[in-house]
């Protein structure tokens, strides 16, 4: 602490001792604060004493324009199959899907993001890039029923495959290359459906190249792609996995996603998916991840997105229902938090609730 006890020359500023005689402009200059901004000089209690006052210097505020709603499609009619461990989620056949799509347009969300269950799985993933499959028709319904609500949908194979991973499987090695072909004619699928946007999640090194090349060889350059490119190897996942019927039958994804310890290697696999002609890059998990949303937005100027995960929703629904939280609060606090780091648009199951919460 310096004699006039504003610890700004290596003293604890939590123990301030004012003296009568202020420190200069350059003793402040390099922790950007002014000379009035000391107690008793400056009380930043001032600026929270009401509503009226917090609302009006709020830095970060959600808007219900962040928010993607993940929504889970099955065949069959009149199906709303409960999701036990993400309450107030479905899988949902098309006519349903359609109901729950059209209250989140009326809500003001102004995109879903779709993930199929298919009837059939096999190695090849065959039901992923059939022209006829569940994304597929679920995408044509929607765009037709509700044509202004932004359809994005998952490019994965896991969902399809009979071994539950992200890519072809030679013996138990997941094959990169021979994968890309298959990712590629799935994001062709969808957006020949009319998917407004397709979001690469398998993390296949080279797979958006892939897409954007075949995306633009088939007159679909507008289609623009949200690449999933820093998703680690997460413990997050389990209640989707739950929901899309997609756990691998044999080892993990560690092969393919990223290792939670890691940081500088995400701000390399962002920028190979900018390099490769990615649109919206994203971060998944969110909240256990928001260094990472943090640091990718100090090294690129593309919009970013982040995904508020199954088990991220689902803990916060479990506290809620032992009446250990706030459920509300700690969703909106949550969301908030995404935001700040510096996410653009969050996908998240709380899509629903926080639109309504916001409009209250």
């Amino acid at each position: 602490m310096d004699e006039y006890g504003t610890g700004l020359n290596g003293g604890n500023p939590s123990s301030y001792v004012l003296s009568n005689t202020p420190p200069s402009k350059a003793d402040c200059s390099n922790h950007k604060i002014g000379v009035a901004m000391l107690f008793p000089d400056y009380r930043p209690r001032r600026l929270r004493q009401n509503d009226a006052f917090r609302r009006m210097i709020r830095e970060t505020k959600l808007s219900v324009d962040d928010f993607i709603l993940p929504l889970f499609a099955i065949n069959g009619k009149g199906v709303k199959n409960p999701i036990d461990s993400m309450p107030g989620h479905y899988q949902l056949s098309i006519d349903n899907l359609v109901k729950t799509s059209k209250k989140a347009y009326d809500l003001g969300i102004p995109a879903i993001m779709l993930f199929g269950l298919p009837e059939t799985k096999d190695p090849l993933a065959t039901s992923a890039y059939d022209k006829d499959g569940i994304v597929q028709k679920a995408t044509r319904t929607l765009k037709d029923k509700i044509p202004d609500l932004a359809v994005i949908t998952d490019v994965c194979l896991c969902q399809y495959t009979d071994h539950g991973h992200c890519g072809v499987v030679d013996g138990h090695i997941i094959d990169n290359d021979a994968s890309l072909d298959l990712l590629a004619r799935t994001a062709l699928s969808h957006a020949r459906a009319g998917a407004d946007m397709v979001a690469p999640s398998d993390m296949m090194d080279g797979r958006v190249a892939e897409i954007r090349n075949i995306l633009d060889e088939n007159d679909l350059s507008n289609v623009p792609i949200l690449s999933y490119a820093a998703k680690y190897c997460s413990a997050f996942y389990g209640p989707f996995r739950d929901a899309a019927h997609s756990a691998p039958k044999f080892g993990d994804r560690r092969t393919y996603q990223m290792d939670p310890a890691n940081a500088i290697e995400a701000i390399r696999e962002v920028t190979m998916d900018v390099e490769e002609g990615a649109d919206i890059i994203m971060v998944k998990p969110a909240l256990p991840y928001l260094d990472i949303i943090s640091r990718v937005r100090e090294e690129i100027d593309l919009p970013i997105a982040a995904y508020n995960v199954s088990g991220e929703y689902a803990m916060i629904k479990a506290a809620e229902k032992m009446g250990w939280v706030d459920g509300k609060k700690v969703m909106m606090e949550t969301l908030t938090a995404i935001k700040r780091a510096g996410a653009d648009m969050i996908l998240t199951y709380f899509a629903l609730e926080a639109a309504e919460a916001l409009r209250a």
